[in-house]
């Protein structure tokens, strides 16, 4: 009996040391795992950080719609006027609502044109007497409801003089249910001395229509580059030998968000109709973000 305890004693023993090193192993691997985890995270941010100082833009005003109302320290309701653009606009509250940090921007059909004659009504907001800014990078990721009529847009207007010698940035329209957005500049000298396109002023861009998309441009005082998802697809220059007209964009500008129903250039001079059978549509704003160049 004192034998076999020895022997089985030796054994146990022999175990635990044939075990020791594969617990060691275990651990040195978990902790290992939570190190390189660790590792990981913070150089995904290091990089971020690192990547936005070599590209050389800081960030100097955003909105990310993390409030469960629209910010009034940065924006204000569209309101109703005689352009295309605006015509539908209401204040109705169920047409602009901030939720789960978006913000949505609807259109409708009218179903009350005893206080609003409008066939539909739309929302929109703009950052004018709100916040304005010259030259930079600008960034706005959006999303559409599409339907044959809508016309969500975003973009920009100068602060002087009036439209179009104050000169307009279009980041973004879209049209009904294609698959391409819209961006242009006007200006006088675009609508009303230029008959050449020269320098060219517009372009459309390929979507993926019902995905988020990013639109932007990159602002300075001799160009205008626009972007789609970070690339770029129209670059419209300052032509000094075309006039003033041909560059007001040498002031600072504020941004107008909107959504719209109907109009002469998305019902294609009425070839095609507004199918009320669509709506409710509208646009989904993720965030707008605006940098500076860095010195």
């Amino acid at each position: 009996m004192k034998e076999g305890s020895n022997q089985r004693l030796c054994l146990v023993r022999a175990a635990a040391l044939l075990a020791a090193p594969l617990l060691y192993l275990a651990s040195c691997v978990t902790v290992a795992s939570v190190e390189s985890a660790g590792s990981a995270g913070e150089g995904m941010m290091s990089a971020s950080v690192a990547h936005l100082e070599r590209s050389g833009w800081a960030l100097t005003w955003e909105d990310d719609f993390i409030r469960k109302e629209l910010d009034g320290t940065k924006w204000t309701r569209c309101e109703r006027g005689k352009p295309d653009w605006k015509n539908t606009m209401s204040d109705d509250p169920r047409l602009l609502k901030v939720d789960g940090g978006v913000l949505h921007l609807r259109g409708i059909v009218n179903d009350r044109k005893d206080s609003a004659p409008a066939p539909y009504l739309t929302a929109g907001v703009t950052s004018k007497g709100r916040f304005a800014f010259k030259y930079g990078k600008v960034q706005i990721r959006a999303r559409f409801r599409s339907a044959q009529g809508a016309w969500p847009a975003l973009w920009m207007l100068g602060v002087d003089k009036g439209w179009p010698a104050n000169g307009e940035i279009d980041l973004m329209e879209h049209l009904n249910f294609e698959n391409r957005v819209h961006q242009t500049v006007h200006s006088e000298y675009t609508l009303r001395i230029d008959r050449t396109n020269t320098p060219r002023r517009s372009c459309t861009a390929p979507i993926e229509r019902d995905d988020w998309n990013t639109y932007g441009c990159e602002w300075d005082a001799d160009k205008i580059v626009f972007t789609v998802n970070g690339k770029s697809t129209l670059t419209y220059p300052r032509v000094p030998a075309r006039g003033e007209e041909q560059w007001p964009f040498k002031q600072p500008f504020y941004f107008i968000l909107s959504m719209q129903i109907g109009g002469k250039w998305v019902n294609a001079g009425g070839k095609r109709p507004t199918n009320p059978d669509h709506y409710p549509a509208g646009m989904e704003v993720d965030w707008v973000r605006v940098y500076s160049r860095n010195e």
